[in-house]
């Protein structure tokens, strides 16, 4: 897909871009909040399907399976479930890796891996007979969480964001601390090394916890819930039919990405040549990147992202491409100088990154708060009813709680799945000691082997916060379905960057710290999500805490490989030129020279409009908790406002028609497009994910598109056939 910047050239590429955590929040954030122990909470518990599940079941899930037999966790993780999860992995991570270095926008993919994963075994299982075997929800739980383990770590692993932001190609775009104590070019090696020393720490984090968080908390985690329930409902009799009208939908949709894919790359043996680059809203709106690029990814993406998000977007990208930088652009030579180019930091390009800066935290800050708040309210109430961590059951030992007299006696759905989430222990010594054996390695290895410049006791000191900071990103999580875990990455790179100093290459030790970070506190909220996921498919708790870290093993090679395929496949990554600008680097490195060089640097007038952007974004958050909820679902979403500030609107017309496509399809069948509208936009990105994967090959291998189809002016054109003409 060609990106945002290849039609302007002099416009730098990077964005600021939303992460998987992001995105969790806006898509959350679009809808009505449940809160643990609400009707909603209890609907799901009891097994009513939400809206868009795909087969309608009875009030009591577990008396559809009470006759099926449960098997053992060491038959939930077969070598079948493994297999077929290396493949996904591999395929999502393509998919993960492709939108991150585009645009950061990650659509949850969880549905896309729970049904593919469902689809495959169930070939499997059908060519390979095994009486003694059967396929299992249990096992298509095993593999949606290894598969999702799995490409989380092509988002956490930063190589879009600060992994990519240390290297030389990021640092020379941002001009101010690029020396070579700041700077660390990406390599196969080391990058594997560092994600196996710092991806698995999180998983130790809060296994203690896990029965406080599942069972006597009820926290709800909505996305765990939502699969849980979708897997439930593919393994009912209706449901197997069901799904597999969802996978041929699917299919169809994923050969015909592929194949449009395909048709456009004929048509791109040059820069700015293709259908990607239409001008379809006029050649001065293309100029401003408003326009349409023919993004099966982004029309997918639009389909599954809610409304008010596709709408945020594209309300963004028309106040800053379409009033703001035009305006600013008027006060060359007043406010900057006016013989800088749009690439500097110290001219239009320092309004774009640190407003969209500004909107990313200030939006950041308020659900932090937020979250931090309602954690606090929540653990306080709790304190009250003698229900804090001392009183709390934390084994099985403990299941009937503190006082079972007073207790409402649990549904048969709950019974019996707590008997199954407390058989299967993972001792406390496993889970202290990995915690403690891995950080201790980290901090050995970590200054010594990876990363120089960073203090020994800069890595302890990420570990000793950890803990607290990934329990306040579950149990947010929990409540909320909102991951912070960038957030937190964000804030380790102003606090280690300016403990190191500038001094002492505060740069690189900002972001590098915050890969600790990110990755500590988003694995161990998405475990937890994931004991969830187990809790209410019977799926035994080892098999998902084995699940996990199997799959994130496999997101420790296969993420930075396919990086690395990208890297060396494509000329130009994270440039403006480039079809892959990998946005966020460059965010995130601004993020750590500010943490250390303050603001003297910006344009003039920059850091007044920062705060007004900051505040702007905090007020409007409040706004939209504030009045009711019939008001605030028309109120836009700041960080979704705050993407296309940077990288430009092109996309958001891609997500805004298919926001009209699911609108239009809900408005004539409701029901069907609850059905299959994930399946179809689920298609359409994975069919142009997988396209990826050949396109690299033959770029790999030198191997050209025939033609150039490229859009000129009326006058531009008439220049070039005389030109042509000269030479006949």
């Amino acid at each position: 897909m060609a990106s945002a910047d290849e039609q302007v050239k002099g416009d730098d590429a990077a964005g600021a871009a939303a992460s998987v955590a992001d995105v969790r929040e806006l898509r959350q954030r679009s809808k009505p909040q449940k809160k643990p122990g609400t009707d909603a909470e209890e609907d799901n518990e009891a097994g009513r399907s939400p809206p868009g599940a795909c087969c309608e079941v009875t009030d009591s899930i577990e008396r559809v399976f009470e006759s099926e037999p449960v098997p053992p966790w060491r038959e939930q993780v077969t070598l079948r479930a493994l297999v077929t999860s290396l493949f996904l992995a591999v395929l999502f991570s393509v998919i993960v890796m492709k939108l991150s270095l585009t645009t950061g926008i990650i659509p949850s993919l969880n549905v896309s891996a729970g049904l593919l994963g469902f689809f495959l075994l169930r070939v499997w299982t059908a060519a390979v007979k095994d009486p003694k075997r059967p396929f299992t929800r249990q096992e298509n739980t095993v593999v949606q969480t290894c598969v999702v383990a799995a490409y989380g770590i092509a988002f956490s692993g930063g190589f879009g964001s600060y992994l990519f932001g240390m290297s030389e190609t990021i640092a020379s775009q941002a001009a101010e601390e690029n020396n070579a104590d700041n700077v660390k070019e990406p390599r196969l090696a080391w990058m594997i090394g560092f994600l196996f020393l710092v991806s698995f720490v999180g998983l130790f984090a809060l296994v203690p916890l896990r029965k406080v968080m599942i069972i006597d908390y009820r926290l709800t985690y909505p996305s765990g819930t939502a699969t849980a329930h979708l897997i439930n409902g593919f393994h009912t009799p209706d449901g197997s039919e069901r799904a597999k009208s969802q996978v041929r939908a699917l299919a169809k949709c994923s050969v015909a990405s592929f194949l449009w894919g395909f048709f456009q790359w004929f048509y791109t043996a040059g820069d700015d040549c293709g259908f990607g680059h239409f001008p379809a809203l006029g050649l001065v709106a293309y100029q401003n990147r408003f326009y349409f690029d023919f993004s099966t990814t982004y029309i997918g993406a639009g389909m599954i992202c809610p409304h008010i998000v596709n709408v945020s977007v594209l309300l963004g990208g028309i106040l800053s491409w379409g009033v703001l930088w035009p305006l600013i652009a008027k006060k060359r030579g007043s406010w900057f100088d006016a013989e800088l180019p749009d690439t500097s930091l110290e001219g239009m390009q320092g309004y774009r990154v640190f407003i969209a800066i500004a909107i990313i935290l200030g939006d950041g800050l308020y659900k932090f708060a937020m979250v931090l708040f309602r954690t606090v309210a929540s653990i306080a109430a709790s304190i009250e009813k003698k229900k804090f961590f001392g009183a709390l059951p934390v084994n099985s030992d403990d299941s009937k709680g503190p006082n079972p007299a007073t207790a409402t006696p649990p549904s048969f759905d709950d019974a019996r799945r707590t008997d199954f989430f407390t058989k299967d222990q993972i001792p406390m010594r496993v889970a202290i000691g990995g915690y403690v054996v891995i950080a201790a390695v980290s901090v050995a290895t970590v200054p010594r082997l990876i990363f120089p410049q960073v203090e020994w006791y800069h890595v302890l000191a990420v570990y000793l916060m950890a803990p607290v900071l990934a329990f306040c990103n579950a149990y947010g999580m929990g409540l909320t379905d909102w991951s912070l875990a960038s957030t937190y990455g964000k804030l380790a790179i102003f606090t280690f960057g300016a403990w190191a100093g500038k001094s002492h290459s505060g740069v690189l030790v900002g972001l590098a710290t915050c890969g600790i970070m990110m990755n500590i506190v988003s694995t161990a909220a998405d475990l937890m999500q994931d004991f969830k996921t187990g809790y209410m498919t019977l799926a035994s708790p080892r098999s998902m805490f084995i699940s996990q870290v199997v799959g994130t093993a496999i997101g420790c090679v296969v993420g930075p490989s396919v990086f690395w395929l990208f890297y060396r496949a494509f000329a130009g990554v994270g440039t403006h030129k480039s079809a892959y600008p990998a946005p966020y680097a460059l965010i995130y490195r601004n993020m750590a020279i500010l943490g250390v060089d303050g603001f003297s640097k910006l344009p003039g007038n920059c850091l007044t409009l920062c705060c007004v952007f900051f505040v702007g974004a905090i007020a409007v958050n409040m706004a939209k908790d504030m009045v009711p909820e019939k008001v605030a679902k028309f109120i836009p979403l700041p960080m979704a406002m705050a993407i296309p500030f940077y990288i430009g609107p092109y996309f958001t017309i891609d997500m805004f028609l298919g926001s009209v496509i699911l609108f239009a399809w809900e408005w004539v069948d409701k029901d069907q497009a609850n059905a299959f509208a994930y399946a179809v936009a689920s298609g359409l990105i994975c069919g142009d994910g997988v396209w990826s994967l050949p396109q690299a090959f033959l770029s790999l291998f030198n191997v050209k598109p025939p033609i150039c189809m490229k859009f000129l002016s009326r006058n531009l054109n008439d220049k070039v056939d005389g030109f042509i003409g000269t030479l006949s």
